[in-house]
Order: structure tokens, then sequence, then C-alpha cells
């Protein structure tokens, strides 16, 4: 892709070894829908497999909520033809109530990945809505192939801004500019992920001969500020969280960053004859 040892180097400098611990997925993580074989548990709890075919996903989600946090989740992508197969690792914020219900004002901030068949490209779609507002897609092709190992997906949302990272890469960048009419999410979250079929994830058509499509998930441990009220938000962009010193993209990120947009950014909302306002300050 072009990234540079020394870009990775850099960056795994400020944030290395913070999501080491080994954490079995009871400990932080529940299963929310899907039937019971399609569900696996391997390794003693360290990784978990969602099934999906004609009769059912899966899905799981964490246990608490949290006002601020750099989430991540090591995911293996179904192999073979998985067109109109998505696998998902997302924050979800609704009401903070704890019913998992999404509100007209709900937030959210995803990682969808749209199966293709084999040899097309599978692309990763990030999201984010705020205070109900959508429309803000962007689309990238990866460098690797997701399918035959592990990589790392990560969401920082601080006080100041939100940033997607693939393998300690940001491939996004979302800033708050609330003083510029721009919606920032501001409720607490659930960490979910997800396996589900959806027609518009492809232009082929889904080939269920070949199911189960399994994902594989692992590093079930979680760096966030425990809260499940608005009450307690402001709490969660105190200076005792690590993640709320990030502020901005080193220059060696910047680097990588602008590197991603350049060779594969596939679609982005702000390509539009009117872009959002928050276009500029993004990109």
């Amino acid at each position: 892709m072009g990234v540079s040892v020394l870009v990775l180097a850099v960056f795994l400098q400020l944030v290395g070894g913070m999501f080491a611990r080994d954490v079995h997925f009871d400990e932080n993580y529940g299963v929310v829908w899907g039937k019971p074989d399609h569900v696996e548990t391997w390794y003693r709890g360290r990784e978990l497999v969602l099934l999906l075919d004609q009769a059912s996903g899966a899905a799981f989600v964490s246990k608490q909520w949290f006002g601020s946090g750099f989430f991540h989740m090591k995911i293996k992508l179904p192999r073979g033809n998985s067109a109109g197969v998505v696998t998902t690792f997302y924050v979800n914020l609704t009401s903070g109530d704890g019913d998992g219900v999404k509100d007209k004002a709900h937030d959210e901030l995803d990682f969808e990945f749209l199966g293709n068949i084999k040899g097309e490209p599978i692309l990763l779609q990030t999201n984010v809505f705020a205070n109900g507002t959508s429309g803000r897609e962007q689309r990238i092709t990866l460098w690797f192939d997701p399918t035959t190992e592990y990589h790392d997906y990560k969401i920082l949302w601080n006080q100041n801004q939100i940033v997607f990272y693939v393998d300690d890469i940001p491939i996004r960048v979302f800033k708050k500019l609330t003083e510029s009419g721009v919606p920032f999410p501001s409720q607490p979250l659930q960490i979910q992920a997800s396996l589900w079929h959806a027609e518009w994830a492809s232009q082929n058509e889904t080939d269920w001969r070949y199911a189960p499509f399994k994902a594989h998930y692992q590093g079930f441990d979680v760096s966030g500020c425990p809260c499940a009220t608005k009450q307690c938000m402001n709490e969660c962009y105190g200076q005792n969280y690590w993640w709320n010193d990030i502020r901005e993209l080193n220059s060696a990120q910047r680097q990588a960053y602008e590197d991603v947009r350049r060779r594969h950014m596939h679609y982005d909302y702000c390509a539009g004859h009117t872009p959002a306002p928050e276009c500029s300050f993004n990109s």
C-alpha cells in the first residue's frame, strides 16, 4: 500500500500494548440474537464465531455502556463467495436506557464489511450517525485479504474526534464541529458485532450453497469509560482516560491516512456537489 514501516512504528509506540489483555468473551459480552447453533465459542472463550445461513444470522453486544473509549475487535471475515454477507463491528448509541432500540436521535459508529463473490473486492464501509442524522458513508478497498487472517479494527471516540483505524492505520477522521452545526455523538453506547444478510451489500446475488458463512472474532478486552446515562458523560471526557489525550493525528499517521484516501477510497459522501460542512475539516 505504500505505508512505511516507520509510519507503523511511530503509531505503535503510542498505543502498543493497550489491547493486550487476554479476556474471555463472557467477561465483557453476551449474545443478543441468533439461533443457539449459530454462535460458536472456541479456545475457552478467546474466540467467537458467528454463523449465517438462510435461517438466521447472529450478533453479540457488550454488557456495559460507555461514554468514551478506544474500542477494538480482531476480525476474520467469511471466506469464499460471500456476496450479500455483511460482517459488522460498531458502537451503537441510543437513548442510554439499555433497551437496544434505536430512537430517532440515535448515534452510531459503524464498521461494515460488504462481502462479494470470490475474486471481487470486499468493501469496508464506515458510517457516522449523530443525533439521528445519517448519510455519511465512506467505502474503501482493503489492501489485504481480510478472510485469511485476523486484522484489528478500532474506533477512537472522545470529546474531540472520532477516528477509525485498520491495523493501526487511520482510515477516517470525524472531528467534533458542533459550533458549525455538525451533530456529534454524545450519548452512552454499547459495542456490538453481527453477521447478517443484505441484498444491497453486493451487486451479485448470495450463493447460499456456501452457507453457513462464518465470521471470527477475537480481542474481547475493552478500553472504555463505563457510563449508562448522560449524567456521567462529562466524567468520561476527563484526562484520567488516556484516549482523551488523542486530539490530532501526528505527522506519520496523517501520511498514512492520506495514503489510504488516495489509493483506496471507493466512495465518499463528501465527493457530492454540495459537500457536508464537516468534509473540509475531515479530509
